[in-house]
């Protein structure tokens, strides 16, 4: 069976660590070439067995026994190679938040389409089946009509001083950071958009990026969503759904990898409680998807239309923090 072969962008810890070795777990893909602008890549590919190494992005992309690439550069630099690599036809997993306002994304989803090449931002949580469980449970009624979301995620930075999440000029702060994975839970498990948002942060003092942020949104039908983010707070990774007769915490939500890939889905109603173990390996079931949508030009669970709605929440939420009220979505 004929494989995806795939070239990394960047020798980033996220692709070392996670996304390389879920490449080579694929039945459908394998990893082929690894490029870097610092110089890392050959230590990078003698350690994880890759065969080819390039010193520049451009030369990984004039590869043509490259299918697709993987790029998990900082995200001000996501425009500029997602148009590059379509530019040379290569299918693009782009890491989140795949731009910096909606507008890139719109410009970078048209030209992704007129070369021909797929598209797909790296939201790995998404395919751990913990979530289509939590969907069934709403969809049941178990819990009654839901009347509130809330989300968070949050880590504490050691490394402030050489962290790039603190660099404004790179796309640093804690909403595009992590608050985006709250964002997207809010919408894909409600299968909702908000209309209203209005944010609450802490800005660092010398940086100026949102170290912590607490948002409120409003949804069609009466539902409201919550969430906060912080790079200042124990590690936190988790939603929960209110409903009138019940409520569904999920306290593994964003990286269950980290606890053996194992989901928890905890549902209290009637007065009973019970935990759901629920498994999946998210970056292996990220990587298949995107490698059987180019091998079998089937159409993606996620498309760039799902990316830009995200975006354009993201961008309320920082308009929102500028104008210090309430924006309309």
């Amino acid at each position: 069976m004929r494989k995806i072969i795939w070239g990394i962008l960047s020798t980033a810890n996220i692709a070392q660590t996670q996304v390389i070795p879920a490449i080579q777990r694929s039945a459908f893909a394998e990893v082929e070439a690894i490029a870097s602008s610092s110089g890392k890549a050959a230590e990078v590919a003698a350690k994880l067995n890759i065969p080819r190494v390039y010193d520049t992005y451009e030369e990984l992309l004039l590869d043509p026994n490259i299918d697709a690439v993987y790029i998990p550069l900082p995200n001000s630099l996501h425009r500029k190679w997602v148009l590059e690599a379509a530019k040379h036809g290569k299918h693009i997993l782009c890491e989140k938040p795949a731009a910096l306002t909606a507008e890139e994304m719109v410009e970078m989803d048209r030209y992704c389409k007129e070369q021909g090449v797929l598209f797909m931002e790296a939201f790995m949580y998404q395919f751990h089946p913990q979530h289509e469980r939590v969907k069934e449970i709403i969809a049941s009624g178990e819990i009654g009509e839901v009347k509130l979301m809330r989300s968070s995620f949050s880590f504490f930075m050691e490394d402030r001083d050489k962290n790039i999440r603190m660099d404004k000029s790179l796309g640093g702060g804690s909403i595009y950071d992590v608050g985006c994975y709250c964002i997207h839970s809010l919408r894909f498990i409600l299968g909702a958009e908000p209309v209203k948002v209005h944010v609450h942060a802490k800005l660092d003092s010398e940086s100026g990026v949102d170290v912590s942020a607490v948002a409120c949104l409003e949804f069609d039908q009466g539902i409201q969503g919550v969430f906060d983010c912080s790079f200042e707070a124990t590690f936190r990774q988790e939603y929960e759904v209110v409903g009138t007769k019940g409520r569904i915490l999920v306290p593994r939500a964003f990286r269950p990898d980290v606890c053996g890939d194992v989901g928890l889905v905890t549902v209290e109603s009637n007065g009973q409680q019970r935990t759901e173990q629920v498994e999946g390996d998210i970056y292996l079931l990220e990587v298949d998807h995107l490698s059987e949508a180019i091998l079998e030009k089937k159409p993606l669970s996620y498309p760039a239309e799902k990316t830009i709605a995200n975006m354009r929440v993201i961008d309320a939420c920082y308009s929102s923090l500028e104008k210090k009220e309430e924006v309309t979505i």
